[in-house]
């Protein structure tokens, strides 16, 4: 009698979580208290963006990533918003872009410098006004560039051209309730969203029409979410009607039934989904929890698999999940977690254990890139498209992105060609500048070092003005020490 069968095989049952060392944590931070359930967090490849408590107004901290240890409370923030800011979301297409939502009723998108804030950004890019009521969620579309989606406490579901700051679609009848979270699908055709009326609906925002819904998705009282999973199915966290916290797992196409229900725990914090499209393994985070738990999503029953929990002693404030082109793949390091404590953010590192020290094909198949495979008018003249993917094979970081600068017009960053990797040409769409298809690998090559080697230049002669400019002072300071010690100032 053979027993192989008894243990389901997963390269990911082994995935452990590690807290990293006290001097790579963020310390003295202080994470907004304002009564929302989302994230309070959010993080790219460059960046760490923390809302925080503010007072007269809004303010969400933006680090650098290598930005660790105790931040200073002058550190700058990013201040516009007259009452406190409820969401934020990095462009998935410009690490230096960024939206936040408030309840001052505007969405404000961000243009962050290059190397972090060195004063308080009050200037936003472009403020969007069209909700009447406070705005609690922004979702960057995942494919087309310039397209986000806000959703207020109005119930109004809003998707805006961001650069040409016009509103692209209002959707003000299809949630008779408070809307507790949005998710696009993986090309950006469909949302799925969780509303307090206890449905889950998917919604065409171009038609504006209902194209699904499932009443009483979970029957209990407290918040529920949803997510589209990268096959089109959505999954869904909620309460039962005794208060239990349950998952779910749905087929759009027949949301009589669910295909897999799991009762987790009678907890009563909200469960935030994190999922990972490359590996089908969604983390799951409870507000006020200490634990992170995972599960892989499969083809085969039962559907959702539990593989582990990451159990820590501090309860989590919030949670940011970093894109996987900021990974270490070096370390074979699968998700990485920025945990909001009350004064401090802590990243947990996901690591799938293995010996060897070459790259892991089957850890890394190639993953969304920053490149958006299509311009807003693309989009909004009825066109999909699927995310350009690339390898991480040579370890995406965002130094190699200056080997190669293709100009771009972006209203969002009108001065500084964007950078993108080589493999994500493909599929690039017709507004980027015909010329950079058209070259040559060696021209292409030269250009990324004419590029280098201008920005090595501007770097010197910032150095030079600012040794000038130091200069300048000491011999200032020299001649009042100089008066002082002679009695004369």
């Amino acid at each position: 009698m053979s027993f192989r069968k008894v243990v389901r095989q997963s390269k990911f049952r082994h995935v452990f979580g590690q807290p990293v060392k006290n001097d790579q944590c963020y310390e003295d931070i202080r994470v907004s208290r304002v009564t929302w359930d989302s994230t309070f967090c959010a993080v790219n490849p460059k960046f760490l963006a923390v809302i925080v408590e503010a007072s007269g107004g809004g303010a969400f901290l933006v680090l650098p990533l290598s930005k660790t240890g105790r931040i200073d409370k002058a550190y700058p923030t990013v201040c516009g918003h007259t009452g406190p800011v409820l969401d934020i979301d990095w462009c998935p297409h410009n690490d230096e872009v960024i939206a936040s939502g408030s309840e001052d009723c505007t969405v404000m998108v961000w243009q962050i410098p290059e190397n972090g804030l060195t004063s308080p950004l009050t200037e936003p890019v472009v403020v969007l006004e069209g909700h009447t009521k406070r705005v609690g969620i922004i979702a960057w579309h995942p494919t087309a560039r310039n397209v986000l989606l806000s959703a207020g406490c109005d119930n109004v579901v809003l998707i805006w051209n961001v650069g040409t700051a016009e509103e692209l679609y209002r959707l003000d009848s299809l949630h008779p309730d408070l809307i507790y979270n949005v998710s696009w699908n993986r090309n950006g055709s469909l949302f799925c969203s969780a509303c307090k009326d206890k449905s889950v609906r998917i919604i065409d925002p171009r038609r504006g029409t209902l194209m699904a819904e499932r009443e009483k998705a979970h029957e209990g009282a407290r918040p529920m979410r949803a997510i589209f999973l990268a096959d089109g199915k959505v999954f869904t966290t909620g309460f039962s009607r005794m208060s239990e916290r349950q998952l779910a797992l749905w087929d759009p196409e027949n949301l009589e039934e669910p295909m897999a229900l799991q009762e987790l725990d009678s907890s009563n914090g909200a469960l935030l989904p994190f999922y990972d499209p490359d590996t089908n393994v969604v983390y799951v985070c409870g507000k006020g929890d200490s634990s992170i738990r995972y599960f892989e999503i499969t083809e085969e029953p039962p559907y959702i698999h539990f593989l582990n929990t990451f159990t820590s002693k501090e309860p989590q404030r919030g949670m940011g999940s970093m894109p996987k082109r900021g990974l270490e793949v070096s370390k074979c390091e699968i998700a990485r977690f920025y945990k909001l404590h009350e004064r401090k953010c802590e990243p947990i590192v996901m690591t799938v254990p293995r010996k060897s020290d070459l790259f892991q094909d089957d850890l890394y198949p190639d993953t969304a890139g920053p490149e958006a495979a299509l311009e807003a008018e693309e989009w909004v003249s009825g066109r999909d498209a699927d995310p350009i993917l690339i390898s991480l094979r040579e370890a995406y970081v965002p130094s190699k992105q200056r080997d190669l600068k293709i100009s771009r017009r972006n209203v969002l960053s009108d001065s500084r060609p964007t950078a993108a990797l080589g493999s994500s040409r493909l599929g690039t769409p017709a507004a980027t500048t015909a010329a950079a298809d058209a070259t040559p690998s060696g021209s292409l090559t030269r250009a990324g070092e004419a590029g280098k080697l201008e920005e090595v230049m501007q770097e010197l002669r910032a150095l030079r003005a600012l040794v000038k400019e130091q200069g300048e002072r000491i011999c200032r300071l020299e001649e009042q020490l100089g008066r002082m010690e002679n009695g004369d100032a």
